[in-house]
Parts: structure tokens; C-alpha cells; sequence
């Protein structure tokens, strides 16, 4: 179908805007404009009980509690954001973060890991395997229950967690909101889609050679599409999102079906007339609270059928 007329017009100001590629700045450059375009939408997010700074296995993360009383122990969803590996942070997913507390009745931890280029693979995905590890054993120190967490992320915080969703037993739920799962870059749609919808291979690519600095591509711990089935099979179930007019759409759909293969039950929709980023653009973009309601909604199921 046509771009939605809302990613339609989120298209247009970016290209009026005249504002450089990004993958011809630096990324302490890219970090800066991201920062204030984040800060532009003024949308803050779902209203919550509280959010409160701390450290999770000794990575700093904010845990967000929703309004609604607790009868018990809370679910726990850790939650980590996208940008490449390069870009983005706790702050700048907090809005989403509030979203999701709100719509999955759960706590949230949104993990502010290690980022590029200071900071190469596998700095990002060991705090990420370090803080879900830190709750599946001690969420009781949060007020949630350990026996009721999920991992989830968008782009390549979804890459991250479905890494993590394949080395760590006992989550259980992954949620990847259109991930990265191969980057190598070789999926079809990089090459249909990878100029003028917002991501482009050029970005892809500059994100990767940030990321991996001269680490091979094809590690599954990079391409979690590149594992073999045994590391598949043991996966918790999942959610996977994806977007129509995003290069990454046919690796996360490619993903998906790997792991219905596996055994893994998993529950896989295309987002039709949307671009990447949808998730996190607040209230210009309509389906993005979609998602937010689909993913609470699927939580709550899972969380419900674990108590």
C-alpha cells in the first residue's frame, strides 16, 4: 500500500528540512541532532508512577513502574533502544519505555548500554545479556517477578534482544520491533528500500563499520539470523513488528519465519504503509500507538499465562 499519510509527512519535513545524511557526520554529530529532534516532539509519554535512575548489574538504566496498583510482584520487560549500536539512550526511549509500563501493566527497564564507536561489539550486547541475567535472578529487588520477564527492543535494540532471547533461558517473551538481524546487509529489501525512506543502506552500513569495527558480520551474535537452528529452538516465544517501506523489513520477516521453523511460537505483523522508526514517534504517527497497544496487549497475555 502507499506510505501512511502520516510517515508520508514525517517523510517530507525530514527531506525539507535540508538536514546532512547521516552517515556524513560524525557520530557525536549524529548523537547531537537526534537528541534535539527527540526533544522536538515534546510527547513525554504515558503517565506513570515513577521513574526512577539506577544501576542494573552495573549498567545505569531508568526502571519505570506503571500507575496501576500492584496485587503482587509486577511482570518486568527489559527494554533496549534502537540507534544503530551508535546512537540513542535511555532518555531519548523513556517516552516508549512509559508506553509500554502503561499498556503491558509492567515494570520497564530501559537499559542505557554501551554505545559506539567508544564502545564496540560486544560491549552493547554484554550489558545487555548482563542486565536481563541481573533480572531473571534478582527482579524482586525492583518490586517485579522473576519468573515473568521479557526482553524487547527496536532496531538495534531488537537486535540485541534477540540475541539475548537466544543465549538466556527462562524469559518469557522476546519483542522485536523491526530488528537487525543481518549485517551483512544482503537482504532484499536493503537493496529496494535502501534510499528515501529515512534509514538507507548508507546509514546501515556506517552504523556496522561503527559497531563491529573489523568484526565479522556473520557472528550470531551480530546476525542473529546466522545462528544455527539449535540456538533457535530453546528461544522464547515472540513478538515481531516490522515495518512496510523500512530496508530492515525482510530480515526481521526472515527472522520470524526461522523461528516458527525452530518450534518457537511466534506471532509476526507487517506494519503496511510505515516507515522505520514508527514505534518511538509519538503522537505524529498513529501506528505507532498501534504497536505500543499490540505489544501490551501480547505481554499481558504472556505475563498472565506465566502467573
Amino acid at each position: 500500500m502507499p506510505l501512511d499519510p502520516a510517515a508520508q509527512l514525517m517523510l517530507d519535513l525530514v527531506r525539507q528540512s535540508g538536514a546532512p545524511p547521516g552517515h556524513t557526520l560524525s557520530p557525536d554529530q549524529l548523537r547531537e541532532v537526534t537528541a534535539v529532534a527527540a526533544q522536538a516532539t515534546g510527547y513525554a509519554g504515558a503517565d506513570v508512577a515513577s521513574v526512577v535512575p539506577r544501576e542494573v548489574a552495573g549498567v545505569p538504566a531508568l526502571v519505570v513502574t506503571p500507575e496501576e496498583p500492584a496485587t503482587g510482584e509486577l511482570p518486568v520487560l527489559v527494554w533496549l533502544h534502537g540507534g544503530g549500536w551508535v546512537i540513542g539512550s535511555a532518555d531519548q526511549a523513556l517516552p516508549v519505555a512509559r508506553d509500554l509500563a502503561a499498556a503491558a501493566h509492567c515494570l520497564v527497564v530501559d537499559v542505557d548500554y554501551r554505545l559506539a564507536p567508544e564502545d564496540r561489539f560486544p560491549a552493547a550486547l554484554d550489558d545487555a545479556m548482563a542486565v536481563t541475567g541481573w533480572v531473571l535472578e534478582r527482579a524482586g529487588e525492583l518490586g517485579g517477578d522473576r519468573s515473568r520477564v521479557a526482553v524487547g527492543g527496536d532496531s538495534a535494540g531488537g537486535n540485541l534482544a534477540a540475541v539475548v532471547a537466544q543465549r538466556l533461558g527462562g524469559l518469557a517473551c522476546q519483542v522485536l520491533v523491526y530488528p537487525v538481524t543481518d549485517a551483512t546487509w544482503s537482504q532484499p529489501s536493503i537493496g529496494e528500500l535502501g534510499d528515501g525512506y529515512l534509514l538507507t543502506a548508507d546509514m546501515l552500513r556506517w552504523f556496522g563499520d561503527h559497531y563491529l569495527g573489523g568484526a565479522d558480520p556473520t557472528d550470531p551474535g551480530v546476525s542473529p539470523l546466522r545462528a544455527d537452528g539449535s540456538a533457535l529452538t530453546d528461544a522464547c516465544p515472540a513478538l515481531v513488528l516490522t515495518a512496510e517501506y523500512d530496508p530492515l523489513r525482510d530480515e526481521g520477516e526472515a527472522y520470524a519465519e526461522r523461528l516458527r521453523e525452530a518450534g518457537v511460537p511466534t506471532v509476526a505483523h507487517r506494519y503496511e504503509g510505515q516507515l522505520h522508526g514508527f514505534l518511538s514517534a509519538g503522537p505524529t504517527m498513529p501506528a505507532g500507538a498501534r504497536a505500543v497497544e499490540e505489544i501490551g496487549r501480547h505481554l499481558r497475555r504472556v505475563f498472565d499465562a506465566a502467573r
